[in-house]
């Protein structure tokens, strides 16, 4: 599956800037290099007219540059130069694709840019797909897939978690804990088949108690890194929080008290908002996706009545409501539809404006949810967001919430790719069945084909026996340049 052609792009975001970046890897990246890059000297006998002449003589050729060395100089179309340049100069396999690899730093210009990468195709390289300078890595056995994923989750990282999350998965921390997993389970494999060839010396008698106790081990340490996988959601993507609540109750007055800025219009008039606003905000390290939607209440304006329709449906997907009360006025019957949402969400009850006289309690909360017959314990806290009081408490709780414990990256791993917590979830169950097997007192050579199936679902994680088509699918979805 190596690739053979060269190929470029630019590696930094094309908007201008102080510098941008253009990547070039594979065997003649360094030819490329050659035909395009000249000296300050060389410029000026261009300039001059006499450089054809002394071409062939003096041009320098990076190629034979030591590796990881950085060259100040000039890119040239031909005899026009293009820009001034710092070009750094990275030999296979010491490189991030583990081929020949070179890094034009030009000025961050999008149309010096261009000039620039359209200067090296012009000279003998292909335009790079989106990831392929990592799936490149991957192929050439530089990085496992785990940490390729693990690039483009630093890339697009919201909060300081997630950075460390993904830093702690490019180390290498996934790949090192699948890699001895599947090498407790090849050694009981190897055992197994070892005395089913030759078992006039090697025994299997009591050997399956030692079994049953030692697969029951590694599935409950896969089972701890499955079960990461909520945690590390909540890292990677955020939680999709919704605001709901009466009109007037104080909703677009929270969201601005989360953002500590006037995002949404603030008026004593009911239905304000009509539509979604929708905002991100980082809370205690964990980024929230909030939507302030329209107020709830039985209405025959019909623009109104479109946005609390919307509202319900982004309530039925979110994976936090927070129920906004008005608690200086009695609940009424668009409260009984709101709680009517929220039975089977994450919720967080606010009774607002407890800075005013205040006509309904926490103990009139609790008991209209107990009249519904819900058993979890929803959380009912008393804010102001005028005043922006309980707002600290209300960040605790969400905290707690989505987070089991305190985050530790210390001996923890944490799953924050869905295809990833998949295999974990089918290795586990292939476990399971040996464990049945054994209960059931099957022939060993089940263990071996379970244990087998076990095996190859971690190494699914780590990108073997994958299908080229599911690699390409993956590279994909990469950003161009990496």
């Amino acid at each position: 599956m190596k690739e053979n052609s060269t190929i470029a792009a630019i590696a930094t975001a094309l908007s201008p800037a102080g510098i941008s970046i253009i990547r070039i890897s594979g065997p003649q990246a360094l030819d490329v290099i050659d035909r395009i890059y000249r000296t300050k000297k060389e410029v000026e006998s261009i300039k001059k007219g006499a450089f054809a002449a002394a071409a062939s003589s003096s041009a320098k050729k990076l190629s034979n540059a030591p590796t990881h060395t950085i060259h100040y100089g000039y890119i040239c179309d031909e005899n026009e130069v293009i820009d001034e340049v710092m070009v750094s100069i990275m030999k296979g396999p010491r490189s991030f694709t583990a081929e020949d690899t070179v890094e034009i730093n030009c000025h961050g210009g999008i149309l010096v840019t261009r000039r620039v990468l359209d200067c090296v195709f012009k000279n003998g390289a292909a335009p790079a797909q989106p990831g392929e300078f990592t799936k490149r890595a991957f192929l050439n056995g530089r990085i496992d897939l785990s940490q390729a994923e693990a690039v483009m989750e630093l890339i697009s990282a919201k909060n300081r978690f997630a950075i460390d999350a993904s830093l702690e998965q490019l180390s290498g921390k996934i790949k090192n804990r699948i890699q001895d997993l599947r090498s407790t389970l090849l050694d009981e494999i190897a055992y197994i088949e070892a005395a089913l060839d030759d078992p006039e010396h090697i025994s299997l008698e009591g050997y399956t108690e030692g079994l049953t106790e030692r697969v029951q081990k590694i599935r409950a340490t896969v089972k701890k890194m499955a079960d990461s996988f909520d945690n590390g959601k909540v890292l990677t993507e955020g939680i999709r929080t919704v605001i709901v609540g009466k009109p007037n109750a104080g909703k677009s007055s929270l969201l601005n008290v989360l953002l500590g800025e006037e995002r949404a219009i603030v008026t004593e008039i009911a239905g304000t908002t009509r539509d979604v606003l929708e905002e991100q905000m980082n809370l205690n390290g964990i980024t929230l996706n909030i939507i302030d939607t329209a107020g709830i209440r039985q209405t025959d304006d019909i623009v109104e009545k479109m946005g609390v329709d919307k509202a319900k449906e982004y309530a039925k997907e979110a994976d936090l409501i927070i129920y906004v009360v008005d608690a200086s006025r009695n609940l009424d019957e668009n409260d009984e539809k709101i709680f009517d949402l929220i039975y089977d969400k994450r919720t967080v009850i606010l009774l607002n404006k407890s800075d005013l006289d205040t006509v309904v309690t926490e103990e009139m909360i609790r008991e209209r949810i107990s009249q519904k017959g819900v058993q979890k314990q929803i959380p009912v806290i008393a804010i102001s967001a005028k005043e922006e009081q309980g707002i600290k408490e209300l960040e605790n709780t969400v905290k707690a919430m989505f987070l089991k414990g305190d985050l530790s990256f210390n001996e923890e791993v944490y799953i924050t790719n869905a295809r990833q917590k998949n295999a974990l979830v089918n290795a586990r169950e292939s476990m399971k069945k040996v464990i049945f097997s054994i209960d059931a007192g099957m022939p060993e050579d089940f263990y071996s084909i379970d244990l087998m199936d076990a095996y190859e679902h971690l190494g699914t994680i780590l990108g073997e026996s994958l299908e080229e088509d599911l690699v390409n699918e993956i590279f994909s979805h990469f950003c161009m340049g990496k």
